[in-house]
């Protein structure tokens, strides 16, 4: 069998170092990768003059795989995002953002395992149609959401509670407003669950779910919705467990997936080996588990898990006074 090689886009700001953190983790606990490593984002437009070259595109496309740390896209410059870019050139319709409780954070809540599918193409978030009048006084955009993406990602979301053993679905919408687009949703998602009788199947619209992840978020398994709910729904559960740095994120496509730490690029702390790695090394669990190599995903996890609920040589954020380099030191040593 062949090795498989991944793509790596190391990223802008604190990029490069939390995603050579994450690679070290991964050789350490025996992954036999190819890694290709390629540009985006500020670096490469320094370089090529573009943010996403085409050798960028097609190292993705070749691979299949691809770690990714966080990329700036100029503000008011060329397209909305790198990120949205990529997710509709590759079709990566399915956007997987897991939480789960890590012992030693400074989080205020224990026991939380939420993983919330977010339809990652269509809706409001996709900056259809946007338009601004001549005038500058009225701005317009629109969102369009299908049957058939609607379809996909509760098939999706239902999946992943099968696969992953979990007990319940959560169809978040706000179709009791907006009657024809997240109507649609929740009626499409509503026929998808009828075919995964052993999942309970819950309905809550976005408001009240923000309030219920609050006050008792040990109530939430599988939260699957449309794309502008679930950037804002996945946000607020990264906020239960201890903030962006301990948030990974999917993007799956049929036969393409990029894995990325979710949060910014942080260019105030870039270069000072401050930043938490964690983000970018749950991603890459992420990316192993898709791979079907769970082994090294528990291994890694296990080893994570333990240097967070130690206090060993953890970063600020963990309310540790340690940089990048020794977190991950005591990581390797782990594994």
């Amino acid at each position: 069998m062949s090795k498989q090689t991944i793509t790596v886009i190391k990223g802008d700001g604190i990029g490069p170092s939390i995603v050579e953190a994450a690679i070290q983790v991964l050789e350490k606990a025996g992954c036999d990768f190819n890694y290709e490593y390629v540009d985006a984002g500020l670096v490469a437009l320094e370089k090529t003059g573009e943010l996403l070259p085409q050798a960028t595109l097609d190292a993705i496309a070749r691979n299949k795989i691809t770690l990714k740390g966080p990329l700036t896209t100029p503000v008011g410059e060329g397209f909305t995002s790198i990120n949205v870019t990529l997710r509709k050139k590759f079709n990566l319709y399915a956007n997987v953002r897991p939480v789960i409780s890590f012992k030693g954070t400074k989080a205020r809540y224990e026991n939380i395992d939420i993983i919330t599918v977010r339809e990652n193409t269509e809706g409001m978030y996709s900056g259809h149609g946007q338009i601004v009048s001549e005038d500058g006084q009225t701005a317009q955009a629109s969102s369009i959401v299908t049957k058939e993406g609607a379809r996909r990602i509760a098939e999706f979301a239902f999946e992943t509670a099968r696969r992953e053993k979990r007990k319940k679905v959560t169809i978040v919408h706000k179709a009791n407003i907006l009657k024809s687009t997240s109507g649609l949703f929740l009626k499409t998602a509503r026929e998808v669950a009828q075919h995964y009788p052993d999942i309970e199947t819950q309905e809550m619209i976005v408001d009240n779910t923000c309030m219920q992840l609050v006050m008792n978020p040990q109530q939430f398994d599988v939260i699957v919705t449309t794309n502008l709910f679930g950037d804002i729904l996945s946000d607020l559960c990264a906020g239960l467990v201890g903030g962006l740095g301990m948030a990974p994120g999917a993007n799956i496509g049929t036969d393409c997936a990029i894995f990325e730490a979710v949060h910014g690029s942080a260019p105030d702390i870039a270069g000072k080996n401050l930043a938490n790695p964690s983000s970018v090394i749950l991603a890459s669990i992420q990316m192993l588990e898709y791979l079907e190599m769970k082994d090294k995903a528990e291994k890694i996890l296990a080893a994570v898990s333990d240097v967070i609920a130690t206090g060993d040589r953890t970063t600020r954020d963990l309310g540790g006074s340690f940089g990048t380099t020794d977190f991950t030191q005591a990581v390797l040593e782990r594994l």
